[in-house]
């Protein structure tokens, strides 16, 4: 974590209550959300994620960082919640396809990759 303060990709901030509120309650809503099998695949999956990339925004603030890039805040949670390889592998693999599916107009999901999400 001091390496990327000391790069700029990572900024120490004091925590904000409100915000690490705000953040969990949003993670949590969409969550419950992702659950509803009368979504479609697509819009389970962009829930999911969102309330994954939320709820490990809310631990790096918790912690007292700030990170504008999506991605470094699913790579620390091994220093911020202390999961393991398996949940950052899982969470890599949704960020790639999240961003097929931003930048380029192809989501592929499958049932497992959801749930494992």
């Amino acid at each position: 974590m001091d390496n990327l303060v000391k790069t700029g990709q990572l900024k120490i901030e004091p925590m904000n209550h409100s915000e690490f509120i705000g953040l969990m309650r949003s993670g949590q809503a969409r969550l419950i959300d992702a659950c509803n099998s009368m979504l479609a695949t697509e819009s389970r999956f962009d829930l999911a994620y969102n309330a994954a990339h939320s709820l490990a925004l809310a631990a790096l603030r918790w912690n007292g960082y700030r990170s504008n890039n999506r991605y470094l805040v699913f790579q620390v949670l091994p220093f911020t919640t202390g999961v393991g390889p398996e949940v950052w592998r899982v969470l890599s693999k949704c960020h790639e396809r999240r961003n097929l599916a931003e930048y380029e107009g192809y989501l592929e999901i499958d049932n497992r990759l959801l749930n494992d999400l």
